[in-house]
């Protein structure tokens, strides 16, 4: 009788069938469980980039100085303000933008090439990104709050506080300021981060490196970690222009210093040099690597056991 390879075990496997309502709590739970991990880094990176804005000297010159300042003035605490911020913006646009992707990957299949898999990505981050913009400037705001002298504070109690009194005070307009900005940077990073992760665990598979399952915790992890490298290097430049566009305030003569995510590059060109659009980067790949990896990690071993 011929000799008859083994069935891979991922290939005995039934696959396991998701309502779309469960795509988008698993991605969400996934998201807010990796962002207690991370929120520190998320507000150093913050602080790092609106750290010498408008050409004046920076006050943080690394993430390591950063750190020391923000904990030596405010605490351990202090590292976590705005994690409800980070929660909210977990369970709206993570949710979101994980959720879409697993229902397109589902539609489109997963052995697509990569302008296929990018596309995916930019479609579920675009989205993901309007849902998630009021959480994203609260994050923002009450991350950067302790920078500011003690007057100028807005002091938001909690992330639905801070919506709430944006809203109320500035205008509910005011929750989707900078929205251009985050709906760029989320398809830049999302096709980096979805559409790399899934490629990188594609062509992981196939070279065998790290076995033949494709739900294996060996694969996803460097799959994970390449996918952060990705992110990190094309999406820093559009995400300090979010950051600055959503904290800014008006001048004296009622106008904002910003008018684009274009004109805050720009600015940051000419005032502060072509290398400040990257400022921030060891904070932000700090946040995003883990953030990334566990995230992934935590959603995969979801899909396979519920």
């Amino acid at each position: 009788l011929p000799r008859l390879d083994p069935v891979p075990q991922s290939m005995a496997e039934p696959k396991r069938v998701h309502s779309n309502l469960a795509k988008f709590l698993m991605g969400g739970a996934a998201g807010m469980m990796a962002t207690c991990v991370v929120q520190p880094m998320d507000l150093v990176k913050n602080r790092m980039q609106l750290s010498g804005e408008g050409g004046g000297q920076g006050k943080h010159l690394n993430a390591f100085q950063a750190t020391r300042a923000i904990f030596r003035t405010e605490g351990l605490s202090g590292m976590y303000n705005g994690l409800s911020a980070g929660l909210l913006r977990q369970a709206t646009y993570t949710a979101t933008r994980l959720g879409v992707h697993q229902f397109l990957t589902e539609r489109f299949g997963t052995d697509t090439n990569f302008v296929t898999k990018a596309a995916m990505g930019m479609t579920a981050g675009g989205i993901g990104a309007v849902v998630g913009n009021p959480a994203e400037v609260a994050l923002v705001r009450m991350t950067s709050d302790g920078r500011l002298p003690a007057a100028e504070r807005r002091n938001y109690a909690n992330s639905l506080s801070a919506v709430s009194r944006i809203a109320k005070e500035e205008g509910v307009g005011t929750l989707w300021r900078g929205t251009q900005a985050t709906v760029t940077r989320a398809m830049v990073l999302n096709a980096a981060q979805l559409g790399g992760y899934s490629q990188a665990k594609q062509s992981l598979l196939k070279l065998g490196w790290f076995g033949d399952r494709a739900d294996s915790i060996k694969l996803h992890a460097p799959a994970s970690f390449c996918s952060a490298i990705l992110c990190t290097i094309v999406s820093l430049p559009v995400d300090i222009s979010k950051t600055r566009l959503q904290t800014m305030k008006p001048l004296a003569d009622g106008t904002f210093p910003y008018k684009s995510p274009v004109d805050v590059i720009g600015k940051i060109v000419r005032n502060e040099g072509v290398l400040s659009l990257w400022k921030g980067w060891a904070p932000y790949f700090m946040r995003l690597m883990p953030h990334t990896v566990l995230t992934f990690l935590l959603l995969e071993q979801m899909r396979n056991h519920f």
